[in-house]
């Protein structure tokens, strides 16, 4: 009996090799590299940030520049004189006092002004001027100049109003003054800033001293 012919079958494919020690240690590695320059954009990005930050700080404060302040900030009074008595018309007043004028400067750099003119009026007459002196306010601090002011009622034509305020015992006047000077930033950046004063000073005549000093 002849042999039944043997069928062949073709061998079943081989499993899939498993990946090598060396492969495993290389993909490893990647992930390795991959997580770091994660971490480093991480790092960059948020020192832009930062940066950013920092340079939008410097901006808003140290580069912005702010009008300084002038005021009065002390009257002396030297000598006193003022003559109520008899006829309104006859009213007078003679002043002379130290006043301290105080620019205050709040800027990151020096202000430098020129000097400028100080005027003293009464009932919108001016009664009196002073010089304030050119000089320098350092950065964020306040400087103080003492300026002699002499004052007197020879300019009034009518001083009938000023005989009723003197048989009060006050004597009211208005000073004004306007400085034009620079600011200047680190020596490159220099702006033009001119500040005003108002101020009003109300004296007591019988007592010879300033009861009250408002300025703005």
């Amino acid at each position: 009996m002849a042999e039944k012919d043997q069928q062949v079958h073709p061998l079943a494919p081989a499993n899939k090799q498993p990946r090598s020690d060396e492969e495993s240690a290389g993909l490893q590695a990647k992930e390795l590299k991959r997580k770091k320059r994660i971490k480093y954009a991480v790092y960059i990005a948020a020192f832009a940030v930062f940066q950013t930050a920092i340079i939008l700080v410097f901006a808003l404060t140290v580069m912005r520049v702010k009008n300084p302040k002038v005021r009065i900030g002390r009257i002396t009074i030297e000598t006193m004189e003022t003559n109520s008595t008899g006829a309104a018309a006859a009213a007078s007043f003679d002043l002379k006092f130290i006043a301290q004028v105080t620019v205050k400067n709040t800027n990151f750099g020096h202000y430098r002004f020129d000097h400028s003119t100080m005027s003293f009026l009464y009932d919108g007459v001016i009664v009196g001027e002073a010089i304030i002196p050119k000089a320098r306010a350092r950065a964020r601090s306040t400087k103080k100049l003492d300026v002699t002011v002499e004052v007197n009622s020879r300019a009034l034509t009518n001083t009938a109003p000023l005989g009723s305020e003197l048989s009060s015992n006050i004597l009211t006047l208005n000073s004004q003054a306007k400085l034009k000077g620079k600011v200047e930033l680190m020596k490159v950046i220099k702006r033009n800033k001119s500040p005003e004063m108002n101020c009003t000073l109300t004296f007591n005549v019988s007592t010879r001293n300033l009861q009250d000093l408002n300025c703005k």
